[in-house]
């Protein structure tokens, strides 16, 4: 993970999905790990991939690039836990991410017009518009687009 920062703007963290660029609130990233023991298990849910036990919790591996870019994550490099609401807390989810992270400030611009509802603001850096994620709505959407099996946590 790179890092440009500077005290004048928000941190995001930057990270490919299916190829894609996407960014993260960086408040929201809890730290990033080497692929390690997935504990896969038979799930009604095709955007979990597993679990990983990360400082003696269990951390559940979410493919959300289904969500965001229609088709799932093929080689993860490492995994990203972010914080996330589920029920009436804030736990750790893990994302699986293809390339490599980048730390960076930026103004972000507004959500535009017919976005996602999970996309909060882009950010235009070098000539590109990268989505700023709203992982709370993502969880809350499925691959459809239409309500996902998390929404009903985040009411």
């Amino acid at each position: 993970m790179s890092a440009t920062t500077s005290k004048s703007c928000p941190s995001f963290v930057l990270l490919t999905l299916t190829g894609s660029r996407f960014a993260l609130p960086a408040e929201a990233v809890l730290e990033l790990v080497v692929p390690g023991s997935l504990q896969t298990f038979p799930s009604t849910t095709p955007l979990i991939l597993g679990v990983l036990v990360r400082r003696g919790q269990v951390v559940p591996v979410v493919d959300v690039s289904q969500v965001v870019s229609g088709r799932e994550t093929q080689h993860r490099k490492f995994y990203l836990i972010a914080s996330r609401i589920f029920g009436k807390s804030r736990e750790g989810c893990a994302i699986p991410v293809m390339g490599d992270c980048e730390l960076i400030q930026a103004t972000p611009e507004p959500r535009e017009e017919g976005a996602p509802l999970y996309v909060k603001g882009v950010l235009p850096l070098a000539g590109d518009r990268v989505p700023v994620l709203d992982l709370d709505a993502v969880f809350a959407t499925s691959a459809s687009g239409a309500p996902g099996p998390f929404a009903e946590a985040l009411s």
